[in-house]
């Protein structure tokens, strides 16, 4: 018992710690570009598809492969007004302090979420998705659009924060179920 206790408080300190530390940067208020904000952008969303692309092939369990595939499905339209947004203004997306945090974060939540299998699985994947999504939501609206220069990019940032929001309420009613 003690060891799967562990085994789960680990899973859930690596999934929740690296992507918990975010809101650190949303208090710091670092100075990002444009190209800075587009490029946070891309990579929060291109990680939930890449998590969401791990769930459909490792869950069976209904709720959680629907939950996927609206995440694959919604990231994925905001990247592609994202790239047509910074195409159309001639941006290109540069890497900073946030995205490359977003990048080795994620790189620990994959190698955890490929360790777990069944409810276990579940359990770590929306687990890391209620997480994600507080802590994505939290750099959007304190740093991401308080910082957008461009008029454009802060309307599209204002435009999928209430769709975070959908998502890391629909996690978390999930996340209630997985729990019982």
């Amino acid at each position: 018992m003690k060891i799967k206790f562990f085994a789960n408080w680990a899973a859930h300190t690596i999934i929740g710690a690296a992507i918990l530390s975010m809101p650190a940067f949303a208090q710091q208020s670092p100075q990002l570009s444009d190209a800075e904000i587009a490029s946070v952008a891309v990579t929060a969303n291109q990680i939930d598809i890449n998590n969401a692309n791990i769930a459909k092939q490792k869950t069976r369990n209904e709720e959680v492969l629907k939950f996927a595939q609206t995440m694959a499905t919604d990231h994925k339209a905001v990247i592609d007004q994202a790239v047509a947004l910074v195409t159309k203004l001639g941006v290109t997306p540069k890497d900073n302090a946030i995205s490359k945090k977003l990048l080795a974060d994620a790189a620990q939540t994959e190698k955890a979420l490929h360790s777990k299998n069944g409810d276990a699985f579940n359990k770590a994947y929306i687990d890391n998705e209620v997480t994600y999504h507080q802590a994505v939501i939290n750099v959007v609206e304190n740093v991401l659009i308080p910082q957008a220069q461009n008029k454009q990019l802060k309307e599209l940032l204002q435009s999928v924060a209430p769709v975070l929001h959908s998502h890391l309420e629909h996690a978390q009613m999930i996340q209630k179920q997985i729990v019982k």
